[in-house]
């Protein structure tokens, strides 16, 4: 079994996050690509968080649109912070020994994991795809990768980084589109159209539910 896992908190869940989690799961030929929304990230106190039931609702809602996609609760159900090595690891308990994970990054999130719990750990649980951001370039992502000192190892026939465990990390591109939670948010606030940035049951749902307008 196949499976990707797409993290954030979806504050909110917009239409770039889908197409990742759609172009990645088709072009891997995975099952299922999991939307996971953070219950309390550690990395997300610099502007307040729509409660996680909403949040939640709003990637169930966005994600009916695809068969390809499942949302799972399991970090709101979780006390304290929400840590992706513990996601990782009920992934493997809940789905068995033949479970080949992948987990969906971009560039800007990755170069920040070190700041992750147990990070080197991470790599043991999963195979990574890291998606392509403008600014970042391969050399510097390649000396980046060294710094984490995890026995990454570039494998040319195959076009990808290689961990000891039989993991592997993947660069990819996906259609580029320029879309911000945070630039959405500040949009409702000041009430100004977000149609076509989100689908729209979130869209709907957002105005339902009186969010993001403090």
């Amino acid at each position: 079994m196949k499976l990707g896992i797409l993290g954030g908190t979806f504050n909110p869940i917009h239409s770039a996050h889908l197409r990742v989690a759609e172009e990645i799961g088709e072009d891997l030929g995975l099952n299922k690509v999991y939307i996971i929304p953070s219950g309390l990230p550690p990395h997300k106190e610099q502007y307040p968080l729509a409660d996680f039931s909403h949040r939640l609702e709003m990637a169930r809602l966005a994600s009916k649109i695809s068969p390809r996609l499942e949302v799972w609760d399991i970090e709101g159900k979780r006390p304290g912070f929400s840590y992706s090595i513990e996601t990782l690891q009920l992934f493997h308990s809940s789905f068995g020994s033949n479970l080949e994970l992948f987990f969906i990054i971009g560039t800007d999130a990755f170069i920040e994991i070190k700041t992750w719990k147990e990070y080197q750990n991470l790599f043991n649980f999963a195979s990574f795809v890291v998606i392509n951001r403008p600014g970042h370039n391969k050399e510097k992502f390649s000396e980046f990768l060294d710094s984490l000192n995890v026995g990454f190892i570039w494998d040319r026939k195959r076009k990808c980084f290689c961990h000891p465990s039989g993991n592997f990390l993947l660069k990819k591109d996906t259609t580029l589109m320029d879309i911000s939670a945070t630039r959405i948010r500040e949009m409702v606030a000041k009430k100004k159209s977000i149609r076509f940035l989100v689908p729209e049951v979130v869209r709907e749902y957002i105005e339902k539910a009186g969010l993001y307008l403090n």
